[in-house]
């Protein structure tokens, strides 16, 4: 939600946050300057940018197939329950799986929607049995991808308010 956002965010902020959300690994005199600032400020706005949590991190965008993990696919999760207890446990365990690479809880069509990946389709069968064998998981349904038109990480900037 746009109300979450730090009150302080101005048009080159904004720049600032679609340039590194393009390329995380420009210097910081290459940002200052894409920007139209000298790189002393430039650097103070993005070290403030981090320190409010609007910039996360930074992440090398890796080829899932070319390090031979072939198929992505989604798993749709409904649990036995809702408890509080029975969610939580749910999501550590999952988290601990390198394969599972997000866990979304979501309403509509089950508990839990997961993103993972497999080296083949043994290893996706594999993967759907432990998820459907797991404790209080009620039903599994999985949907692999064909074709990814669009992977776009992050969050349009362009739309922040001022």
């Amino acid at each position: 939600m746009t109300d979450a956002l730090p009150p302080d965010i101005d048009e080159v902020d904004r720049q600032i946050l679609a340039e590194l959300q393009a390329d995380g690994r420009m210097t910081n005199v290459e940002l200052a300057r894409r920007v139209g600032l000298s790189a002393p400020p430039c650097l103070r706005r993005v070290r403030r940018l981090e320190e409010q949590g609007v910039i996360r991190g930074y992440h090398a965008d890796l080829d899932p197939q070319v390090l031979g993990w072939e198929i992505t696919f989604f798993a749709l999760v409904g649990l036995e329950t809702q408890k509080q207890t029975v969610l939580s446990a749910f999501e550590a365990m999952v988290c601990e799986w390198p394969e599972v690479r997000e866990c979304h809880m979501i309403r509509g069509g089950g508990d839990f929607m997961l993103r993972l990946v497999a080296r083949d389709t043994a290893h996706e069968n594999a993967l759907t049995a432990k998820l459907t064998d797991a404790p209080n998981v009620l039903r599994v349904q999985t949907l692999q991808t064909i074709r990814t038109t669009k992977d776009a990480s992050g969050v349009p900037v362009e739309g922040v308010p001022a």
